[in-house]
């Protein structure tokens, strides 16, 4: 246990996408924290101290406020560096960032369309959210649950390129994803070997807190992919005093769609994303695996992104780096994370994230995730 710590406050929602990693990563350390549901009352107070009203936040013993969860696990593994989540191998700890970028913001749009775009599903959130998140707002509950359905429907649906003609493309995303995981978790327990790595907890965001709960998704997990639903299970029981064991050698070969995915789909995303960003639109097109996306919001933070990759890349050591580069080759990842020349997102220009609130143009990460 990490007596520092005792008094972390996390605050979050319980079917938060984020919140649910996070949640995930401080019980897999043993860190310990104490939960405040979001609320009204707390919104106000996260856009005071740090910006914006993104969860989870987390306020430190010392008073200071966190968001983001990538470069807050990025932080408390340098403070709690035992059973690192981030493999000491540099070329395992780089693809793990890689894979844990994706899994993460690309999972992001089915995990929302399922939510949103399914009758039952949506019923059962905007219930959740009006008892939980918006409990002491003097409305009526039908009210507040049907004005939650149309702006969640509306934000993370239709305005995030989700239509008739993206429809099966979006949902063959999470698909294709129970799939692949599935045949890895046929050989180990997680993705990478005995124990659970950055990459497991990028994936854990969506398959937690909303494919795995949500009922139409929930309902094909089990049916399709129940070793999925199995490890989503068995990363929020993970303990690090209780996980024992190590970590494959390399990067393994059934890695390798997942890969395939981020040259081919995920990264030409980013760069269509990043140009939309440098010619100052707020909307953009892009054309992934032959499908038209039309008019999807341009994301600084997924700029951002972008940047960090290529940061990654480039804190390599040499030999390392070669053998990056020519994995990346192989997957069609080099060009596209590339393709975009003087990238410069301005997201974090003080080096100061996780503790800097961001001030940015329209970001569907900036909106209250539910």
């Amino acid at each position: 246990m990490h007596d520092d710590a005792t008094e972390l406050i996390v605050y979050g929602s319980a079917i938060s996408y984020y919140t649910g990693k996070f949640e995930g990563y401080l019980r897999y350390k043993e860190i310990p924290y104490r939960f405040v549901p979001f609320s009204p009352k707390v919104s106000r107070r996260l856009e005071q101290e740090t910006g914006t009203a993104q969860m989870p936040a987390v306020e430190l013993p010392d008073g200071r406020f966190m968001t983001d969860t990538t470069p807050m696990i990025d932080w408390f593994e340098t403070r709690h560096p035992e059973s690192a989540v981030i493999p000491r191998d540099p070329l395992q700890a780089f693809v793990s960032r890689l894979v844990e970028d994706y899994a993460e913001e690309w999972l992001w749009r089915p995990a929302m369309h399922f939510r949103w775009s399914y009758q039952p599903d949506a019923l059962l959130l905007s219930r959740k959210i009006a008892d939980e998140i918006l409990r002491g707002i003097s409305v009526p509950g039908f009210a507040k649950r049907f004005v939650m359905r149309q702006r969640q429907g509306s934000f993370y649906v239709r305005r995030d390129g989700v239509t008739h003609k993206t429809w099966d493309h979006v949902e063959s995303i999470y698909f294709d994803t129970l799939d692949r995981l599935s045949d890895i978790f046929a050989t180990r327990p997680f993705l990478l070997g005995e124990v659970p790595t950055l990459a497991d907890f990028g994936f854990f965001a969506s398959m937690f807190r909303h494919f795995s709960q949500d009922p139409t998704p929930a309902e094909i997990m089990r049916t399709r992919a129940p070793a999925v639903f199995e490890w989503q299970a068995r990363l929020w029981n993970a303990r690090a005093s209780k996980t024992r064991g190590g970590l494959v050698s390399g990067v393994p070969k059934d890695w390798t769609p997942f890969l395939d995915d981020i040259g081919q789909a995920y990264l030409p995303y980013l760069c269509a994303n990043a140009e939309g960003f440098a010619s100052g639109r707020s909307r953009h097109d892009a054309t992934i695996q032959g499908v038209r996306y039309r008019n999807l919001p341009v994301s600084q933070y997924r700029v951002w992104c972008l940047e960090r990759l290529r940061a990654h890349f480039e804190a390599l050591p040499d030999e390392t780096r070669a053998q990056a580069r020519a994995l990346l080759v192989r997957h069609a990842c080099w060009e596209p994370l590339w393709q975009t020349p003087n990238l410069e997102s301005r997201h974090d220009p003080d080096g100061q994230v996780p503790f800097q609130g961001r001030k940015v143009h329209y970001d569907p990460r900036q909106k209250k995730e539910y």
